[in-house]
């Protein structure tokens, strides 16, 4: 069955894409992305194949994230949110995931499933392991920590967005801090106070593109006064 699904996405490859999303996801040398494989598939496309394999155990699954093909990577994270959401007993995708974070290794595979597994699952639990994650050193398990709390956010809990956001303030990597200020972002659209009340005490010490990220939504005049240092 495995070897089915590869050859399904295999049928589906796009060189012309694939050279544009190679580019777009930094895989040459020094790159975030370094040495990421694409097959040049749109999402969409990745998610019908998904339906066709629902039945893939999860050591067929883990041979998928193994893979140096970003799509076998992520069709296998696509389906193993499909399992997450069908199975009784959560837990064992959950400790799945956990195992193999250092395999969910571009920003898109983080985006796409952490909220819905991760998230999801520590929604009536401690979160702990959030702060483990985002202490670490390995740039994807800090994306992953914050991208979590989305699922947070739309339940109207904020507070670990605030905490994991604290955390990373001073993160050096640019997609942190592209991911923090989206997180933020989500905050302010379900409360804006509680974001204003966070910014007032961090904006002038945030990265430029987090601050930019989180007060997008903002009134032009309300931006220029944080962009300015004026509030």
């Amino acid at each position: 069955m495995l070897k089915n699904l590869q050859k399904d996405l295999e049928n589906l490859a796009n060189p012309k894409q694939a050279e544009i999303l190679q580019r777009f996801f930094k895989t040459g040398k020094g790159g975030y992305g370094e040495g990421d494989i694409f097959l040049g598939i749109k999402v969409p496309f990745q998610r019908k194949v998904a339906k066709n394999y629902s039945e893939l155990g999860l050591n067929e699954l883990q041979k998928l994230l193994n893979s140096k093909i970003h799509e076998h990577r992520l069709t296998g994270l696509i389906i193993l949110e499909n399992k997450y959401k069908k199975l009784e007993n959560k837990k064992n995708i959950f400790d799945f995931y956990l195992k193999n974070t250092q395999k969910i290794n571009n920003w898109d595979l983080v985006d796409l499933s952490a909220p819905n597994i991760i998230g999801d699952f520590l929604l009536d639990k401690d979160r702990d392991i959030l702060v483990q994650l985002a202490k670490s050193q390995n740039l994807w398990e800090k994306r992953i920590a914050i991208v979590s709390t989305f699922s947070f956010i739309r339940n109207n809990q904020f507070k670990d967005t605030l905490k994991i956001s604290e955390i990373l303030l001073n993160d050096s990597h640019d997609l942190i801090h592209k991911a923090v200020g989206w997180m933020l972002r989500e905050v302010g659209k379900k409360e804006v106070k509680v974001l204003e009340e966070f910014l007032k005490k961090h904006y002038k010490n945030m990265p430029r593109t987090m601050l930019r990220y989180a007060i997008e939504k903002f009134e032009e005049g309300r931006r220029k006064e944080y962009l300015l240092g004026e509030v």
